[in-house]
């Protein structure tokens, strides 16, 4: 089977979408199939890959942020295809690559994966300090008959969590399948933490050994609200003595080292490529601190299960989806103060269980795998049943 997907978000320095990515050309290998992943890149290009190929299509920058491109004119992707000629297409976001997507003019069927929630990411992240969640959802209803309308375009729609299968269902999208993800099990696991690397880590936090060490890891974007966990952090260090390790970068970066700097023991160590030694920063840290409720999944989260590192997250979304009472203490969205709290309920309770229960939890996770196997098959299902669609008219080219 021949999947074209049209990436809209692939980047060489993109996160939880490039690793994803990647695995999926080799997991494409081990099973047979063959990736054509589209993507908006400086310059028309092909590399090939084990599992397949990346066609990079000339695109503009991203002007929100610059690690991104957009793609812009549909002949060039629909060139790609008409070349390719594909089992099936997806079409990888409600943007312009899903519409690039829905609208080729070719017979092959085509799937909407939805790998976040877009209310969540932006307009319950800016506004949810002063609306409830529920009021977010009716201001946008104008975003919700947009998607339904897209989503008529396509012959299924793939979500890794429940949760966001019922939501989307609750709004009216239909053909949804839910395809959970999976984990690099092997890749993170408890048996790294290195206190030595504890202590370099709670040093560059202005702090010695004997404080507690959180660590929070992902692009520096509004959705993960790194503001609101700095707050929170400073709030709970009145209580003890805490220390923040921020991994990552993105559209924020600057902001978030303007705030580190008016903090105390907050460190912010940017960008860590090296998946080993991130594997074993997670380990070390006493606690991974998170404050997105908008991904399907969380990547990050679940590879903090893996590491048997005990968790801090909000109780929506995909982080609040893989917390248990076992190794978490999860806050209200949104609320510094109930962050605050949940901080420190869980600096007060001893580590050791909770690292067992987290890493158990996170190897029963399963695979990535484990969830190529499941997105294969469900893929070859679509192939073998496809009809004719009625497609619901022309969406924007």
């Amino acid at each position: 089977m021949k999947i074209a997907d049209i990436s809209e978000f692939y980047s060489p320095t993109g996160g939880g979408v490039r690793t994803y990515v990647d695995e999926k050309f080799h997991a494409a290998a081990r099973h047979g199939h063959t990736i054509v992943l589209i993507a908006p890149g400086p310059e028309d290009r092909v590399e090939h890959r084990d599992g397949g190929k990346l066609v990079w299509v000339k695109s503009p920058v991203l002007p929100m942020d610059s690690n991104y491109r957009m793609f812009w004119k549909a002949a060039p992707i629909w060139q790609v295809l008409d070349a390719e000629r594909p089992d099936i297409v997806e079409g990888s976001s409600p943007w312009r690559g899903g519409w690039l997507a829905a609208t080729w003019p070719g017979a092959a069927p085509r799937v909407l994966f939805m790998h976040a929630d877009p209310v969540a990411v932006y307009p319950q992240t800016l506004l949810g300090n002063i609306l409830p969640a529920a009021t977010i959802d009716r201001l946008f209803g104008w975003f919700w008959a947009y998607l339904r309308h897209l989503n008529r375009h396509f012959d299924g729609c793939v979500v890794a969590g429940r949760w966001l299968a019922e939501r989307f269902s609750r709004h009216g999208l239909e053909r949804i399948s839910v395809v959970p993800f999976g984990v690099g099990v092997n890749a993170f696991d408890p048996s790294w933490r290195d206190e030595s690397l504890r202590a370099t880590m709670l040093e560059a936090c202005g702090l010695d050994r004997h404080a507690s060490l959180l660590v929070t890891v992902g692009r520096h974007h509004p959705e993960k609200r790194l503001g609101l966990l700095m707050r929170a952090v400073g709030r709970a260090q009145k209580s003890r003595r805490i220390g923040l390790y921020v991994i990552g970068d993105g559209l924020m970066h600057r902001q978030v080292q303007a705030q580190a700097a008016r903090m105390e023991h907050v460190h912010v160590a940017g960008h860590v490529g090296d998946r080993q030694v991130l594997a074993r920063m997670m380990a070390s840290a006493d606690a991974l601190l998170h404050g997105s409720t908008a991904e399907t999944f969380g990547f990050v989260v679940a590879e903090a299960l893996c590491a048997g590192t005990p968790l801090i997250v909000p109780r929506a979304g995909g982080a609040g989806d893989l917390a248990a009472d076992a190794y978490a203490e999860t806050y209200e969205p949104g609320n510094a103060s109930a962050a605050a709290a949940a901080i420190i309920r869980l600096l007060a309770r001893e580590r050791g269980p909770m690292s067992d229960a987290a890493r158990a939890a996170g190897v029963g996770l399963g695979d990535m795998d484990q969830h190529f196997t499941r997105l294969f098959t469900h893929y070859e299902q679509i192939v073998r049943n496809a009809g004719p669609l009625s497609r619901a008219g022309p969406g924007p080219v």
